[in-house]
């Protein structure tokens, strides 16, 4: 809720409480009481873990929800494993979460399932030669290692890489060394925050942009939250998401006028989805244990189920728990 990934608290609060807000909060004939922690900065789990057992100790709450970064819902999970309380994943992105307990169901997204698409999209219209620059830290791996396998198998040549820090790189090196190797492409992945919009600001300054070379992405880089302060510079670039401030269905459209009147100073991103769709999920699997947050009922009543959502329709993946969703081909227009 605060410090460099506040934005994420505020838009997945956002989420759950407008969805509470349009559909009442007594679900099952329970009354819900949300309780929010501010597990700043986010990249230490240790924080995450302290609120997550306060919450389970102290509060006696029945469900876990949030995580905006990967550190946080792994140091929680073991935790919530061994409380038997459910753990709804409305952001975090890492694919081995899911795997890390089995009371963990995640209405987000993962970076491979978002990689993928643009990596395809990107040999497929003429982007022989890639370098990637990703955050250092398990979502960047992941989207590195699925960007190298899909972009390579669809014959494209990676001829460069690198790791940044998480928190306040330094763009500059790692900007010159890709403008010296000149690919066609760069595949980028950073938190988005102020990081993306440093680099954006980088990448035009050196003339990265007039040499020619193209950025492809996923979504977060062109997150409605950070769009504004991007400003011209993120014009054109093309990106694969599983949600848009504009994609076209009735579902969005009523999202997106709810919201912009709830929330008149805010855009509504995927985190506010997701933060909507867990609280969806939670309100569907209590209709269907009769209001038991057992656990393994929870979970059990998670597993399959389908819907539609403002990103269009999602359904949790009997096996892995993880949501199922269509990717889109996204490009920046003013």
């Amino acid at each position: 809720m605060s410090g460099p990934f506040g934005a994420y608290g505020k838009q997945i609060e956002h989420g759950v409480k407008l969805w509470l807000a349009q559909n009442g909060d007594t679900i099952a004939g329970r009354k819900v009481e949300l309780i929010v922690k501010d597990d700043a900065p986010g990249t230490s789990g240790d924080v995450s873990k302290r609120m997550a057992q306060e919450l389970v100790v102290r509060d006696n709450v029945d469900i876990l929800a949030g995580f905006g970064l990967t550190p946080a819902a792994l140091a929680v999970a073991p935790g919530a494993t061994e409380a038997k309380k459910p753990m709804v994943v409305m952001n975090a992105a890492t694919s081995i979460i899911t795997e890390k307990s089995p009371y963990v169901v995640r209405t987000s997204h993962t970076l491979p399932q978002a990689t993928a698409p643009i990596a395809a999209w990107a040999a497929k219209n003429g982007v022989k030669t890639a370098y990637t620059l990703v955050a250092d830290f398990g979502p960047g791996h992941d989207a590195e290692a699925q960007f190298k396998k899909s972009f390579t198998a669809a014959g494209g040549r990676i001829v460069g890489e690198v790791r940044v820090p998480v928190k306040n790189p330094d763009f500059a090196p790692f900007l010159q060394r890709i403008k010296d190797v000149k690919p066609e492409a760069v595949f980028l992945f950073i938190p988005p925050g102020a990081e993306t919009i440093a680099f954006m600001k980088g990448f035009v300054d050196r003339g990265l942009a007039q040499a020619g070379i193209k950025i492809i992405a996923t979504g977060d880089l062109t997150d409605e939250d950070i769009l504004d302060a991007i400003g011209d510079s993120a014009l054109g670039i093309i990106s694969s998401w599983h949600y848009s401030e504009v994609h076209n269905s009735p579902e969005n459209r009523a999202y997106t006028a709810a919201y912009a009147k709830a929330y008149p100073k805010d855009r509504p991103n995927f985190m506010s989805v997701a933060g909507y769709d867990g609280m969806a999920l939670i309100a569907e699997v209590l209709r269907k244990t009769g209001g038991s947050a057992d656990a393994d009922k929870f979970v059990a009543a998670a597993k399959g189920l389908s819907w539609t959502s403002p990103r269009g329709r999602i359904s949790i993946d009997p096996v892995t728990r993880d949501i199922v969703q269509t990717m889109y081909i996204r490009k920046v227009e003013k």
